[in-house]
């Protein structure tokens, strides 16, 4: 079963919603496995790797836009249409990585040094009557 998204990325220079969406993985097994033999990845849709400071596409069907962010959740780094079965780089200086379908950068004008609000959602709790 395919994990549940559980927040939202929200662009918050460029006010745009990146993801809407989002999965977290913040687990090594979650983190390691990323979009791994996952059939889609539609618009809307996102991985946010906590703690992460480099990504692969490594047995993906699809293209992926990743962006690096540090501690502040600020883009240190854009990778664009990175092709399956690649390695992405390294950065030292990165916290997380948020993935997203290919063109996502290009169609909410991301860019580096943008400001990145990781929204979690909060379960709907309802009184029985």
């Amino acid at each position: 079963m395919p994990p549940v998204p559980t927040a939202s990325a929200y662009n918050r220079t460029r006010a745009v919603y990146l993801a809407t969406e989002l999965v977290i993985a913040n687990t090594h097994w979650s983190r390691f496995r990323g979009l791994m033999a996952t059939g889609a990845f539609p618009r809307g849709s996102g991985l946010w790797l906590n703690p992460s400071r480099g990504i692969h596409t490594l047995a993906m069907r699809f293209p992926i836009d990743a962006l690096y962010l540090d501690h502040r959740c600020q883009v240190i780094y854009l990778a664009e249409d990175l092709q399956p079965w690649r390695l992405a780089p390294f950065k030292l200086n990165a916290a997380s990585v948020l993935e997203l379908p290919s063109g996502t950068i290009r169609a909410t004008q991301t860019a580096l040094a943008d400001q990145v609000d990781i929204l979690l959602a909060h379960p709907i709790h309802s009184e029985a009557a």
